[in-house]
């Protein structure tokens, strides 16, 4: 048993990293939101198993260091054969762990209803001339996922209910819904923000689901009295964001009070001057709905819940020691199974620690933050045999040895006896 370590192993399962990272991100910007999240982190943990564990290969059969040459003589190619074990592995924990990861805390909704309300006041004429927002609007309706509900309010003076809360699981509904906002027109009148946020919030409330949390998406050009305190109350005890925009903003007070509303809500605003992004910022937000993963901010009501962080950081430990013990299983070494499954252990935990702290709305940083996460955890586990002393010593075998000890000259030929009644000669 000896603490050593194998810089080439280093070298090849940090090389391993970074390909995991760059395949999975591949991945991730091609099915996220596409794909049950479950089966994608499943599948994300699993390319890190197969890359990182092909480079350890790599590395102990041109310098055996850790595992010995006798493994590399008689065992290499069995090694080979439970390499696609640890992937196996690697995929379960990951979508075990995501499943948790989605499961609902502390009484979290998710979110499910969202509301749009969209000035409709005579300024909008200036700010929106060809009527961008409602073509934003009807865009985002036809990508939003069928268990959805969606409904649409309109306001300047008054505020209108355009279409209440509709599933929009039948294509009719959403044809519907489009329709509806394709027949609206700009109008006269002012900016009366309170009046429409409190219509928002009867539509939600006369829906009757309590259990479905809500969204509010508001879109603005001005400004109005409004007691953000007072009348934010029922969407702050609700735990329902209301995410604003404010288009073309020309009043500071307008664009203070959105702020205002946003944070005050667990929402978050979006100053926008060109009509022409209220397409994207639309789907932003709403992408922002997106289910809960491993691998990416937290953007809902969960944004700054201590029980996600938690199971995030736990969940990656887990996912570390699994890497460290397959690579083990891998090696057919249970001495390396255990320095690699602590070294996993505690590297899964700093892994875990990056993502939580780390991951932001920024979709580049964010893929920084992945790749600094996946080199921790390869350069930590490769590393902990220095501190874990290893040694040879097989998972399987394929027959006992003859542990039967050979005959002793004693043994062959006994001494004989001394006649303990005799004295003397």
């Amino acid at each position: 048993m000896q603490r050593k370590i194998n810089p080439l192993l280093l070298v090849f399962s940090l090389l391993g990293a970074g390909v995991a990272f760059l395949i999975g991100e591949l991945l991730l910007s091609r099915w996220l939101g596409d794909m049950p999240s479950i089966l994608l982190v499943g599948i994300y943990f699993a390319i890190v198993a197969l890359v990182v564990g092909v480079g350890c290969l790599l590395a102990e059969m041109i310098s055996p260091t850790l595992n010995g040459y006798s493994w590399k003589q008689r065992y290499l190619s069995l090694s080979w054969k439970l390499l696609p074990l640890t992937v196996v592995l690697l995929f379960g924990v990951g979508a075990v762990t995501e499943f948790v990861y989605e499961l609902n805390f502390g009484g979290v909704k998710p979110v499910k209803d969202v509301v749009m309300v969209i000035d409709d006041s005579g300024s909008m004429m200036q700010s929106d001339p060809n009527n961008s927002r409602y073509s934003a609007a009807q865009s985002l309706v036809m990508q939003m996922d069928e268990d959805n509900q969606a409904a649409v309010l309109t306001f300047s003076d008054d505020t209108q209910v355009v279409q209440p809360l509709i599933s929009l699981s039948k294509p009719s509904n959403r044809d519907k819904v489009s329709a509806a906002i394709g027949n609206l027109q700009t109008t006269e009148g002012g900016t009366n923000i309170s009046g429409a946020l409190n219509e928002a919030l009867n539509v939600i409330n006369g829906d009757g689901q309590t259990a479905r949390g809500a969204m509010v998406i508001m879109l603005s050009d001005g400004a109005s009295q409004f007691d953000t305190t007072r009348e934010l109350q029922s969407y702050v005890d609700r735990g329902i964001a209301v995410n604003t925009i404010g288009l073309g903003m020309q009043d500071p007070a307008g664009s203070a009070l959105l702020q205002d509303i946003a944070n005050a809500t667990g929402g978050q605003y979006y100053d926008v001057t060109d009509a022409g992004r209220l397409g994207s910022v639309f789907q932003q937000i709403y992408d922002r709905l997106g289910d809960r993963t491993l691998l990416t901010d937290r953007s809902d009501a969960t944004k700054d819940s201590p029980y996600y962080a938690v199971v995030r950081i736990l969940a990656l430990l887990l996912i570390g020691a699994a890497l460290g013990l397959g690579l083990g299983i891998v090696f057919d070494n249970r001495h390396l199974a255990k320095s690699f499954g602590i070294g996993g252990a505690v590297s899964g935990l700093f892994a875990g620690l990056i993502l939580e702290f780390g991951l932001s709305s920024h979709s580049f940083l964010n893929g920084l933050i992945r790749l600094i996460a996946l080199l921790v955890l390869a350069a930590i586990l490769s590393l902990f045999t220095g501190i874990v002393p290893v040694g040879e010593g097989r998972l399987y075998r394929g027959s006992r040895r003859n542990t039967e000890v050979p005959a002793t000259a004693k043994d062959s030929f006994p001494v004989p006896r001394r006649n303990r009644g005799s004295k003397g000669f």
